[in-house]
């Protein structure tokens, strides 16, 4: 005997698919890397016992949000670069410098050989 009722398809359930593309969404976003962050060395000065050495090129630097001074003469950055001699570079930040402007700072900074670069506190 066969069934004479119409077959009724029922309307399918969106929650399970939902769900496995919040999970799947959740593991990508947790095993991913969005970001490298890259390290700059510094070297703070520190107050200790000094030694008596043969005395080395320094350089000092003022550096703030709109200027940078060299010995007490206004350059700019790219300026600096050229400027500075192998040696010691001695870095007193202003109190408007932002993080940025450091790093810009040091990168330009970065390529120069026998430069030792202490950021003062």
């Amino acid at each position: 005997m066969r069934n004479a009722a119409p077959f009724v398809r029922r309307a399918m359930s969106m929650t399970p698919l939902i769900d496995v593309i919040f999970l799947l969404l959740l593991f990508f976003m947790l095993t991913s890397t969005f970001s490298t962050f890259g390290e700059i060395q510094l070297s703070s000065a520190a107050a200790g016992p000094s030694e008596p050495s043969a005395p080395s090129d320094r350089a000092f630097v003022q550096l703030g949000a709109n200027r940078v001074v060299l010995n007490g003469a206004p350059l700019s950055l790219d300026e600096l670069a050229q400027a500075l001699q192998p040696g010691q570079v001695l870095v007193s930040l202003d109190g408007d410098v932002t993080a940025q402007r450091l790093v810009d700072f040091l990168v330009k900074l970065r390529g120069l050989d026998g430069l030792s670069v202490t950021v003062l506190e």
